[in-house]
């Protein structure tokens, strides 16, 4: 994983996935380099609470 985003809601989880889902490739990889310019993998940065 290369990016993610926290959310206390779900609804607005599933609100902003349902955006992103809907971008092209070019904006998702901007997203993405914006916040991870080195692309680097997140998955221990996420910890279940």
């Amino acid at each position: 994983m290369v990016y993610f985003e926290r959310f206390e809601h779900i609804e607005y989880a599933i609100e902003r996935e349902k955006e992103i889902k809907g971008w092209t490739r070019a904006k998702k990889n901007a997203l993405i380099e914006f916040e991870n310019k080195n692309w680097d993998f997140l998955n221990d940065m996420i910890v279940e609470e």
